[in-house]
């Protein structure tokens, strides 16, 4: 549990959260070193649709190898190399490999296109890349010739494209490979009794502070931005994940959320490593289904996600018949948690220890998480307190520490926080103070017992001729319709009061409501001018591949309706 400094500053909103449990000083190689030693013959990665099931002395054994190829390559500790590729077993060997051989994880989202690839291969210059040779309907190498033609001619190892002038290396996931690239088995293949003994020089020499992995943040303008963190950051923020969740080695996780993002790298594989529980991957890219099946044959214990794959896990076929009475935690996260849907989760899918994290991909990447002894009201409305030896304060925007009770940005500080935006200074000192506080952009109220509540994004609010109005108090009460499956709430133009509030609506299966009768539901019970003016129903919502709801295109389209006098 996590105790914070409360008394120690009054009624400001700030916390620093204290623990007997120590920083860990280790490596992402050393923890599974750990897991290795500790847990040699406990499953350590289950993935039933490759029909892998190693323990944890397999996975150790398999890291070391593609460490030793790696190495053969002639990379070098410090450079960067990228995985383009779904979730799948390589990807976790992968993720453990690098960190042996000391070399610089970048995570390719699977759904970049070209100009995205590019900017992102040439900002952390990226030195070789693994990939699938194609995932859904992306044909990733026909893409990569039609960026660099000199692949073509070129011997794997000698690339040397115009667009991509840092590239040397591509390794395919596949028993085919690209042209001018090596397989992964080839990789394997490479590794030596002199790499192995490199590899094993190396776990002494590299330091937990070095950066580790780079992660692009899904800005909904602008380039994104290369968040660079070390071991340090994630193999901490892992391991007090985890302790939250009372994580141990008798655990088994299902991780449907994708190994490119914080959320199934850190949240999901490094947390499991760092106590010993298994990894279980039940697709390549999110399947309810699938997800579902493995949970109930794997016996599986915690199972994460953001809310809509809750959603659509709840919503799956032949749910109400599954057996799920193994669940019993897990991490809800990258999104805002209705009340009404945690409520589901602990009740139909038997996760009565269910938690809430929220943070960011800069902060390594939880700041806050409920615990598995909070009282239910606690985790089904709020995001928990300040995880171990972090410091979290809300200001007012001139920067000033507000009283407890009172809205502002939240900020975090502490072993979490990156050290910087790969190759990007300007960015990096517009988003880290000189004091190493980062701010987050989101709108939060801590209350005396410590406990966090998000209320909205700064850039999300909307404003009604002068009423400031956060979209989740409104989602929230909506939520509490019984027809209504999901529902997201933005701002649409209006000439009258600048903006009105738009709900956008998608009903349980075999419901029909109309938007008057929404409107006269939120009547007496919100306030006049949070009742939605616009109600759309739909069927789906544009996401991220990660599952978060793109409001800003949902606006986009908003506005544009309203400007061809297609609204009401």
């Amino acid at each position: 549990m996590t105790a914070t400094s409360d008394r120690a500053h009054g009624a400001a909103s700030y916390v620093h959260g204290a623990s007997p449990d120590p920083l860990v000083g280790l490596t992402v190689g050393g923890l599974l070193e750990n897991a290795v030693t500790k847990h040699p013959d406990n499953d350590a990665l289950v993935v039933p649709y490759q029909g892998v099931r190693w323990s944890y002395a397999e996975l150790g054994r398999r890291a070391t190898e593609v460490a030793a190829g790696l190495v053969a390559l002639g990379l070098e500790p410090g450079d960067r190399i990228g995985v383009w590729a779904p979730n799948m077993a390589e990807w976790v060997t992968l993720q453990f490999a690098t960190a042996r051989a000391g070399l610089i994880l970048v995570n390719i989202n699977p759904a970049y296109r070209l100009s995205e690839l590019e900017y992102a291969l040439n900002q952390v210059e990226v030195k070789a890349l693994v990939m699938v040779p194609s995932f859904k309907s992306s044909d990733y190498i026909t893409m990569l010739t039609e960026l660099m033609p000199e692949m073509a001619c070129a011997n794997p190892g000698r690339l040397a494209a115009q667009k991509i002038p840092s590239l040397r290396w591509i390794i395919t996931l596949g028993e085919t490979p690209a042209p001018g690239a090596i397989t992964y088995d080839d990789l394997k293949s490479r590794a030596s009794d002199e790499t192995r003994a490199r590899v094993t020089q190396l776990a002494g020499l590299l330091q937990f502070d070095d950066p580790i992995n780079i992660q692009f943040t899904s800005g909904t303008t602008g380039r994104p931005k290369a968040a660079t963190l070390t071991h340090h950051n994630i193999v901490n923020n892992a391991y007090f994940t985890g302790v939250q969740m009372k994580l141990s080695h008798k655990d088994r996780m299902c991780i449907p959320v994708p190994m490119y993002h914080c959320f199934g790298m850190v949240l999901g594989t490094l947390c499991c490593v760092a106590h010993g529980a298994t990894m279980v991957f039940a697709s390549a890219g999110f399947d309810a289904t699938a997800s579902m099946d493995a949970v109930e044959a794997e016996r599986c214990t915690v199972f994460h996600g953001v809310p809509t794959m809750f959603i659509a896990a709840l919503e799956s076929p032949g749910f109400k018949g599954r057996d799920l009475s193994s669940l019993r935690t897990g991490i809800i996260a990258g999104a805002p948690c209705p009340a009404e849907l945690m409520k589901r989760i602990m009740g139909e899918m038997h996760m009565e220890q269910i938690t809430i994290a929220y943070g960011m991909t800069e902060t390594g990447p939880v700041s806050t998480q409920t615990s598995v002894d909070d009282p239910v009201h606690r985790r089904v409305e709020t995001v928990g307190r300040v995880l171990p030896h972090t410091e979290i304060k809300i200001v007012d925007p001139m920067g000033r520490i507000v009283p407890r009770g009172e809205a502002g940005e939240l900020l975090t500080r502490g072993y979490c926080v990156m050290p910087k935006y790969w190759n990007d200074p300007e960015k990096t000192a517009k988003a880290i103070d000189e004091a190493r506080w980062i701010a987050s952009g989101d709108v939060a109220v801590l209350d005396d017992e410590g406990y966090f509540q998000i209320v909205g994004r700064i850039k999300d609010m909307l404003i009604r001729g002068g009423e400031n109005i956060f979209p989740r108090e409104i989602e929230d009460f909506l939520y509490t319709h019984p027809a209504i499956e999901q529902v997201e709430v933005i701002g649409a133009p209006d000439e009258k009061y600048g903006e009105e509030v738009c709900a956008w609506i998608k009903l349980h299966e075999g419901q029909s409501v109309t938007a008057e009768e929404i409107r006269a539901f939120c009547k007496g019970q919100i306030a006049h001018f949070k009742i939605p003016r616009y109600v759309r129903f739909v069927d789906e919502f544009p996401m991220t591949i990660t599952g978060k709801v793109q409001k800003y295109v949902m606006r986009e389209i908003m506005a544009k309706e309203l400007a061809e006098g297609k609204g009401e």
